[in-house]
């Protein structure tokens, strides 16, 4: 639990509601105020993805333009962002326009009679991002181990899990033989981030002809990484387990896209 929720027991029912439901949201906290405001340091609110106070208080409308652009930008890459709201002849003083940045601190011009100052740390929570391991194998049951310990919420391969709309959600494919088509013809039937075959080019060449004939999009049948992982030389499931590990995090934490080579 978090300082900011801590405070508010309620601000904390409504934030594990929506971590249940692997909604994405943002802690908004008031660290300073100057001069007159409606709010206080350590007011709090929790803000949707469109920037919407969805529970709290920050005070009246001076903030909410600000606020609401920080969140969603807090949101969309994940980190935490501070802004300071401050009169116009204030950020004149300091040498700074509206939405600039500086120090890592964002300045936005406050337009309300009052002429107060608010700072405000937001902080985004992101869900854990979902992964989908198809199989019983070795592998599978190596990467299914493993994967939690580095914040991976592990998803048993059901309808219903498929089905569910998650912000992120990592697919590979450990089946070893043990029903590879029907695998990736359900992984590629979803939504998702990233699907991965374990196993040679060769075997996968001759599963994405099968594919073909079933009518998945060539794109998609091309998109499949195969083999699944990096490439560190491993030999042992577990080893491979954590070579796929390695490229679930690169691709995870790369806004951008870096091929092998």
């Amino acid at each position: 639990m978090t300082p900011a929720e801590i405070m508010s027991s309620d601000l904390a029912d409504v934030a594990q509601e929506m971590r249940d439901r692997a909604e994405p949201f943002a802690f908004a906290t008031i660290v300073r105020t100057a001069g007159s405001t409606a709010a206080k340091p350590g007011a709090k609110a929790l803000l949707g993805t469109d920037g919407a106070i969805l529970h709290g208080w920050l005070g009246g409308g001076c903030t909410r333009g600000a606020v609401k652009k920080a969140a969603v930008a807090a949101l969309q890459d994940g980190k935490p962002q501070l802004i300071s709201v401050a009169p116009e002849e204030l950020l004149a003083e300091r040498g700074v326009s509206s939405g600039d940045e500086v120090d890592g601190t964002t300045f936005a011009r406050n337009g309300c009679p009052s002429k107060g100052t608010v700072d405000i740390f937001i902080e985004p929570y992101m869900p854990m991002p979902q992964l989908v391991v198809f199989g019983t194998s070795p592998v599978a049951n190596a990467l299914t181990a493993l994967a939690p310990q580095f914040h991976w919420a592990v998803t048993e391969t059901s309808t219903e899990a498929l089905e569910q709309a998650v912000p992120q959600r990592m697919i590979v494919i450990a089946t070893q033989g043990q029903g590879d088509v029907a695998a990736l013809e359900a992984a590629l039937g979803v939504q998702s981030n990233y699907v991965a075959f374990v196993g040679s080019q060769r075997k996968f060449k001759a599963l994405a002809d099968k594919l073909a004939q079933k009518g998945i999009p060539p794109a998609q049948i091309a998109a499949v990484r195969a083999p699944a992982g990096l490439d560190l030389g491993a030999v042992t499931p577990e080893e491979i387990a954590l070579s796929i590990l390695a490229e679930l995090v690169r691709v995870r934490r790369s806004p951008v896209e870096v091929p092998d080579g």
